[in-house]
């Protein structure tokens, strides 16, 4: 049996398999963003200020980072089933560990295990999908890949209110463990044995090299938040970051199977459309670190009451997502992605003018043309990424796409947490590192400097854009 195609067992169960790699891809997604409508919560509950708290989210994103390649090799390697398999046991026992309210270290050494896990479902989901479904239902599945990976992206929020309204912030890891189990078994029962494994040698000196920069770099600008940007041990971070990743580029170059084939980034659309995607997921992030603390601090709304509000984000990429794929098929990605495009900047100026006393209405319509917007771009932007490359890239396609979206994220909360910090810090005239209880006039003025940069990101998406659509029509 050469491929999963001839195998009329697997064909038969090829939409099992579907659903319980989905409904992993959205658990494993969903966990990057559902824990932000929890961070006021714990960060009162652990007496701890809202820049530590932040750290229960990017420790979670700098891991799915620093791993997503090396998984993607090891599964192309060892094989794709067996490395999907033993992520979703890591990632259930990760979230078993993150619910026990014992410390803020404890519950980020559960995120470390957590994100182990995900890295190893992230990375070997779409090979999967791309092996066990034939070519003329290739397109349908991983778009529905791609559809629970955008929800589970933005949907979080929403549902971790939802939780929090009935349950301690506890619920928000153990949810995953019933879940996790239900696919498990799914898996169990439908998923085949590996048949395609590559046998090549794994870079594990350019993974070491690759993830020392990752963590550093990002821990740096994390530690610059709170101790100052001339800090000596950001300083130092940010110093082994760079000879990293110098080290990095001099192994890659020396290798045969190397981490990342840097020859593909040649390929103009290609490298264009990461870099959109991730100033996208990047400016999402600012919104998913941003707004829970305002509806909730400045706002005094109830956790479910702002979970609610938030929903509207995921609602109207789900009607918007399908809407989106057909009309990709039918017109092309252009125009979807350029009209996507203006609406998630026309977003970011609406929360600028947004104060504790805005209507709620017009916060609720500024997230839905936002939903909308981000529903016409994903979609037609991951065709472009995938339909850029030859067939024999498209491994490598998907893994860099899966990590231009965690990239995106971690860059979103990175900036995002040190834009407000300063901009409050501006206003207080001193050091300020989480929300002032009575002055919600402090955090109003870092929200509004915070989304400016939010619009500014989504502005330089917009005009890369307009660039490759050119280049694309030459």
């Amino acid at each position: 049996m050469k491929t999963y195609q001839e195998d009329p067992n697997v064909q038969k169960n090829r939409w099992w398999i579907l659903i319980s790699v989905a409904m992993f891809t959205f658990m494993s997604t969903l966990d990057s963003s559902i824990v932000n409508i929890a961070l006021p919560t714990i960060s009162k509950d652990m007496n701890v200020p809202m820049n530590q708290s932040e750290w229960v989210v990017s420790i979670y994103l700098m891991v799915v980072c620093a791993c997503l390649l090396l998984f993607g090799k090891i599964g192309d390697s060892w094989g794709k089933i067996k490395v999907y398999r033993i992520g979703t046991v890591i990632f259930v026992f990760g979230s078993l560990l993150c619910g026990f309210n014992h410390s803020l270290g404890f519950l980020l050494f559960g995120r470390i295990v957590q994100a182990l896990g995900a890295s190893m479902t992230m990375a070997s989901n779409s090979g999967i999908i791309t092996e066990v479904f034939p070519l003329k239902e290739r397109g349908r599945a991983l778009g529905s890949i791609g559809a629970f990976v955008s929800l589970g992206s933005i949907a979080g929020p929403g549902i971790g209110g939802l939780i929090l309204s009935n349950l301690s912030w506890s619920y928000i890891f153990w949810i995953n463990i019933p879940v996790g189990i239900v696919t498990m078994l799914i898996g169990e029962k439908f998923l085949p044995k590996d048949i395609t494994k590559s046998q090549e040698k794994i870079d594990y000196s350019g993974f070491a090299t690759f993830a020392v920069t990752i963590m550093t770099f990002f821990g740096g600008i994390f530690m610059g938040q709170e101790f100052g940007f001339a800090s000596t041990q950001t300083i130092v971070l940010v110093a082994i970051a760079i000879v990293s990743f110098i080290l990095f580029l001099v192994i890659e170059k020396k290798k045969e199977n190397p981490l990342i084939h840097f020859a593909i980034f040649k390929n103009k659309i290609f490298t264009m459309s990461l870099i959109t995607a991730v100033l996208i997921f990047s400016s999402n992030f600012f919104v998913n670190v941003v707004i829970p603390f305002y509806l909730q601090d400045a706002r005094h709304l109830s956790a479910s009451y702002a979970g609610m509000l938030m929903m509207v984000f995921p609602l109207l990429m789900v009607v918007g997502s399908p809407l989106s794929g057909y009309l990709t098929d039918k017109i092309g990605p252009s125009i979807l992605i350029v009209l996507g495009l203006a609406m998630l900047a026309v977003t970011q100026l609406m929360y600028m003018f947004m104060t504790e006393t805005t209507p709620i209405w017009y916060y609720v319509v500024a997230t839905g043309i936002m939903g909308l917007g981000n529903a016409l771009f994903q979609s037609p932007n991951n065709t472009m990424v995938m339909s850029s490359v030859t067939k024999d890239s498209l491994g490598v396609a998907g893994s860099m796409n899966s990590f231009a979206r965690n990239l995106g994220m971690v860059i979103g909360i990175a900036l995002a947490t040190t834009i407000l910090y300063d901009a409050m810090s501006a206003e207080y005239g001193q050091r300020v590192t989480t929300f002032i209880a009575d002055r919600p006039d402090i955090f109003i003025t870092g929200m509004r400097i915070t989304f400016l940069g939010s619009f500014l990101i989504c502005a330089v998406a917009f005009i890369l854009t307009i660039i490759r659509l050119r280049k694309k029509n030459k």
